[in-house]
């Protein structure tokens, strides 16, 4: 019986420490290079995820910042938004602190 996978597995293992070259110590085995590539993808998912919590959390605390100026708190604030029906999300609130604070004053006057 004579192997007639040789050449396309050969070929995929060849593309496959292709897509790892540059990682740590899984270079050369083939099955190392599969787990790591595996967990690569994983945490690549996890910090897409991750990167959005923390922008989130940038422009609360960007917020936060801004509003203990004008004698307020962030919740309270939140909250002061949504009763009087001020639809911004927290990053145009917190762009507008930044670059506008003559809108984000006005924006604070109208709620209280």
């Amino acid at each position: 019986m004579r192997a007639t996978t040789k050449v396309p597995s050969h070929k995929r293992h060849t593309k496959l420490l292709k897509r790892v070259k540059g990682f740590a110590k899984s270079r050369q085995l083939v099955r190392r290079a599969k787990e790591t590539l595996l967990k690569s993808g994983q945490n690549a998912f996890a910090g897409r995820k991750q990167r959005k919590r923390n922008v989130r959390s940038l422009w609360i605390v960007r917020l936060s910042a801004a509003v203990k100026s004008q004698g307020l708190n962030y919740s309270l604030f939140i909250k002061k938004l949504k009763d009087n029906k001020i639809i911004l999300n927290r990053k145009i609130l917190s762009e507008i602190a930044i670059n506008d604070p003559k809108t984000f004053d006005k924006i604070v006057k109208k709620i209280s």
